[in-house]
């Protein structure tokens, strides 16, 4: 029975510890690393860029000087130059305007035709630093009204994990000390 509860306890610690670490890892890939760097994370919500950046792929876009963008380059860019919802797509044509403007043509990588509007370099966010599957998923689910519950139920969850380590700790201590002392043929008080 010893064995077992031991062989338990070892498996309990290495989960909770993948756990931990994957949590830590999704942290630092998606909030971290991007606020260092000066870029924003979105989330693919729709296939238009499938199969390389399928719905749930969290994509960290880096500012970049739109002079610098190339054909072949995915951006992610304003629908409406000054409103919230955004595109990532993957820059197809460049051309320059009469008026000397600098303008892109955009298509998603699963789309047959190319988006209907040319985008102006006011539209663009920024282009593809890195992208990670799966991880807008979560992206999408701690945001908003839902972001300080979340972080605080993850706080809530962690310190009762600590309390639950340290009671362990502290029970396995003096389960030690008292099978110390009967080896050594002294009585611990009780």
């Amino acid at each position: 029975m010893s064995a077992l509860r031991t062989g338990l306890s070892w498996v309990g610690r290495v989960t909770a510890w993948l756990v931990i670490l994957v949590a830590l890892g999704a942290i630092v890939v998606g909030v971290l690393i991007p606020r260092i760097g000066g870029a924003t994370p979105y989330t693919i919500l729709t296939g238009s860029m499938s199969p390389k950046l399928p719905p749930g792929t969290l994509v960290v876009v880096r500012p970049s000087d739109t002079s610098q963008l190339r054909i072949g380059d995915v951006v992610t860019y304003q629908l409406r130059s000054g409103q919230p919802t955004v595109v990532t797509h993957r820059i197809v044509a460049q051309r320059t305007t009469l008026r000397g403007t600098l303008e892109f043509r955009t298509k998603g990588d699963a789309n047959n035709t190319p988006d209907l509007h040319w985008v102006r370099p006011v539209q663009i966010k920024g282009r593809l630093w890195y992208a990670v599957p799966y991880l807008g998923r979560i992206n999408q689910v701690v945001t908003g009204d839902r972001r300080p519950w979340i972080l605080y139920a993850v706080v809530a969850g962690l310190l009762g994990y600590a309390g639950f380590m340290f009671a362990g700790a502290a029970r396995d201590r003096r389960r030690t000390r008292q099978s110390t002392g009967r080896r050594e043929g002294t009585e611990v008080p009780r």
